[in-house]
């Protein structure tokens, strides 16, 4: 008799199974900690929290019988004109992974195969590999996209290719140069993904908004979310945006009521909010000077980045991730990535920063993760 897995298609035979970590308090109570004292800095949250009118949203859903409106009229409304874009450009997602798992539904099919870079967002291959096609992963440069190497894997098999801008999880960024000079040599066939999950934290000279691209790419799918900058990490809405075509598509596979009420009504009012985003800005800001400050002391080499997160080199990584659990920190290893000697730190709170610096410096000076 056969097992559930010989049953599956063989694009699900080779996913490989999610392995999620301990909650914070299941890790609190093996070590001996009260839940309060761990410090997760592993998931690229908004330490400081949505803005207290998101908040104040949520709280007044009073409607809790009834569904949401499946069409999101007015966070497309609102973020349309936030955005400067029509509201029939933007699809609605539970998250921005949403639009991914949507785009790649809908052109993708066995046979087929999408482009991406040497440590990037790992859901763009399990989508692919999940429909039964082949994942063409281009060498990293300096730990970023290499835009020659990504086109060069482009073949007449190609639907579907991504870039991360920021890059999640080694905070390297594309110039708006490079990604026009990419997307105007890519053919007809090929719908490209640019993923600025990051978007809001960014602040370089030559950093691309995407939804200015749009014009002139029509096979351009842009997507952001309010779990980072907004920190409505909890409640799951995303975005893309696109041409009203490419939208047309997206909306007809996204599920009825793929957001809930309370993720409207908070993304709206968080929207309205732009002073709260700035202030979780300039707190990233911050909280990035302290960390490297930090990895100077100690001799330690990391990756410049432009998001929320910073990635330190450590040759014993693993082990000082295992250390650090067992000091209440969580932090995020990434083996899984191509970079098993480096860590990814969120940036948390001064305090926060502070107790990670700190369970760091001993782990190292104890020899603990020798």
């Amino acid at each position: 008799m056969k097992n559930l897995l010989q049953m599956a298609s063989p694009g699900a035979q080779a996913l490989h199974p999610y392995q999620p970590g301990k909650p914070a308090s299941e890790l609190a109570r093996e070590i001996g900690l009260e839940p309060g004292a761990i410090v997760k800095l592993a998931s690229n949250e908004n330490p400081l929290g949505p803005s207290p009118l998101a908040q104040a949203a949520v709280h007044e859903l009073l409607a809790l019988s009834r569904y949401p409106d499946g069409a999101g009229f007015e966070l497309r409304q609102t973020l349309a004109e936030h955005l400067q874009v029509e509201p029939a450009q933007l699809t609605l997602g539970n998250g921005s992974s949403d639009l991914l798992d949507f785009v790649t539904r809908i052109f993708v099919q066995p046979g087929d195969n999408i482009v991406v870079s040497e440590h990037a967002f790992s859901l763009y291959g399990l989508n692919a590999t999940a429909v039964g096609a082949e994942v063409r992963e281009a060498p990293a440069k300096d730990f970023g996209h290499d835009l020659a190497a990504m086109a060069a894997l482009v073949d007449e098999r190609t639907r579907l290719v991504f870039i991360t801008n920021p890059n999640n999880p080694t905070g390297t960024w594309l110039a708006e140069d490079s990604i026009r000079a990419f997307l105007a040599q890519l053919p007809e066939h090929v719908i490209a993904i640019l993923d600025e999950a990051y978007f809001e934290y960014v602040d370089q000279d030559g950093y691309p908004d995407g939804t200015r691209l749009l014009a002139d790419f029509p096979r351009l799918l842009v997507t952001r979310t309010f779990s980072k900058a907004y920190g409505l990490a909890a409640l799951r809405v995303g975005y893309g945006v696109s041409s009203t075509e490419l939208a047309e598509l997206l909306n007809r596979v996204r599920p009825p009521f793929n957001v809930n009420a309370a993720a409207q009504a908070a993304a709206v009012a968080a929207v309205k909010d732009q002073a709260h985003v700035q202030r979780s800005v300039s707190a990233n800001r911050l909280g990035m000077k302290q960390l490297i400050d930090a990895f100077e002391q100690l001799g330690l080499d990391y990756l410049p980045s432009v998001g929320n997160f910073l990635c330190v080199r450590l040759d014993n990584a693993k082990t000082v991730n295992a250390a650090l659990l067992q000091r209440g920190v969580i932090v995020r290893a990434l083996g899984g990535y191509g970079m098993p000697e480096y860590l990814r730190i969120s940036i948390g709170t001064e305090a926060e920063n502070k107790r990670f610096i700190d369970m760091l410096t001993e782990v190292l000076a104890q020899g603990d993760a020798a």
